[in-house]
């Protein structure tokens, strides 16, 4: 037999203290009961730590659970709707109006609100017209007479530069030609600016300066001459003008390398001048016994003259041999190159790091630097001198009279234009102070083709530059 316990399990009743037969107030107060308890269990309390502003995010004011997908009820960027309220609807009528930019009358219809009946055209105002001046007939004959130009012809000008608002091209199609001769576009800004400067210039209070636009016509016609020679090019010529571009970029290139060159090598020269002059002032020093004057009497030597060493200056503490480190600046080469000569010379890499040996060990090896530096400056030099003394050679031997004569005349002087160098050779030892020069026979030349033989600037370490002292 079920007992009460049974029944309230089935009916989904909560428990109570006592678990007897159950009575009829209990089967019909089910309902309240069941929506209590559904009523306590909707009940959320914020979690300790969360805002209440991102707790109000969560849920709403009915406690309602979050939504499963976003939903937009913003309207933003979307299509806004008719607000339809219950105000009274502006009337619309549909009326007449005219444009003011137009001189013939025509009468338009479009709809417009009733409030704004009588109104001018709201477009009206975009229409912009240019202010051509306007010459009486004493002016005329005053200012602005021309041998080239009747003034029928100039008043028609006019009459068409105000009907097209001066736009030259429109006005030269509607010239009339049958009445008065051909005239060019530029002939007909020229006549029409002239004009308007004119009689600015007369119209103008006494004591000022007015503006004047000044057309210069014989510009204009070159210009538009080479926008038509240029558009009228053949494909040839587009690509003979493109490969002479890139040649002169090649030849511009090599001309600021050479000069690059030469400037690095006179820097390098200077240096060593001046670190020659410090070692003599230094000993000077040494020998008078005047080492306080030691730092005075040192020249400014530059950055370029061998190696930049460190100077440590802190408070803190350091070694001796940190000045015998080489710094970052001195490349690998620079450092393989200087280990090479010392292990040649047999001098220590590591030697014991004294006050004179720090000294002398960083100044030798700032003095090595700086002679592999010259070393290379100089075999570069020999290389670019050996380039182009074979390019001079076979120049003289494929070129052109016209062209060994031009060159010989702006490179160096007095040679033999059939390409014979043995005279060249002969007179060069002959002359008392001159350096012997054998230059190489023809016949031991090899011949460029013409394409590569191209830079002819006079640019520093080139046959152009030699100096004749």
């Amino acid at each position: 037999m079920a007992t009460g316990a049974d029944v309230r399990d089935i009916l989904e009743l909560g428990g109570t203290d006592n678990d007897g037969p159950i009575s009829k107030k209990d089967l019909i107060n089910s309902d309240k009961k069941k929506s209590k308890k559904a009523t306590e269990t909707l009940t959320f309390k914020r979690p300790e730590g969360m805002h209440r502003e991102v707790y109000a995010l969560l849920y709403s004011d009915k406690k309602d659970a979050p939504p499963l997908l976003p939903s937009d009820t913003t309207q933003g960027y979307r299509t806004v709707k008719a607000k339809l309220g219950c105000k009274k609807v502006r009337p619309w009528k549909w009326m007449p109006f005219t444009n003011p930019a137009r001189k013939d009358g025509a009468i338009f219809h479009h709809w417009r609100r009733m409030a704004e009946e009588g109104k001018d055209y709201p477009f009206a105002r975009f229409n912009k017209t240019v202010q051509v001046p306007v010459y009486s007939e004493q002016e005329y004959q005053m200012h602005l007479h021309d041998d080239g130009w009747t003034k029928g012809e100039t008043d028609h000008l006019f009459d068409l530069c105000k009907r097209f608002d001066l736009r030259f091209v429109v006005i030269h199609d509607r010239y009339d030609y049958q009445q008065y001769r051909k005239r060019s576009i530029e002939d007909l800004k020229e006549r029409y600016y002239n004009i308007c400067g004119k009689l600015t210039k007369v119209r103008a209070a006494s004591g000022t300066e007015p503006k004047i636009y000044i057309f210069d016509a014989g510009h204009e016609r070159r210009r538009k001459e080479q926008l038509e020679k240029l558009f009228n090019r053949t494909p040839e010529q587009v690509a003979e003008e493109e490969y002479l571009i890139q040649e002169l970029r090649k030849i511009e290139n090599r001309k600021k390398e050479r000069e690059k060159k030469a400037q690095d090598l006179q820097k390098l020269i200077k240096a060593a001048d001046t670190t020659t002059e410090l070692r003599r002032a230094e000993k000077r020093v040494s020998k008078k016994k005047l080492p306080q004057k030691r730092d005075t009497e040192k020249p400014a030597v530059p950055e370029t003259a061998g190696i930049k060493f460190p100077d440590f200056k802190s408070a803190g503490v350091t070694l001796r041999s940190q000045r015998m480190k080489l710094p970052s600046s001195v490349g690998q080469k620079k450092i393989k190159a200087i280990e090479q000569i010392l292990a040649e010379q047999g001098v220590d890499l590591n030697p014991m790091p004294t006050e004179e040996i720090v000294q002398m060990f960083n100044e030798l090896r700032s003095d090595l630097v700086l002679l592999y530096e010259l070393k290379q400056a100089h075999s570069n030099c020999e290389y670019e001198q050996q380039m182009l003394r074979h390019r001079y050679e076979a120049l003289l031997k494929a070129g052109s009279g016209a062209g060994c004569g031009g060159l010989t005349g702006g490179g160096i002087a007095g040679v033999p234009q059939g390409g014979d160098l043995s005279a060249l050779n002969s007179t060069a030892s002959s002359t008392p102070g001159v350096e012997a020069q054998s230059w190489p026979n023809v016949d031991d030349i090899k011949v460029e083709p013409k394409e590569q033989i191209i830079d002819v600037v006079g640019a520093p370490l080139t046959p152009n530059s030699v100096s004749q002292d």
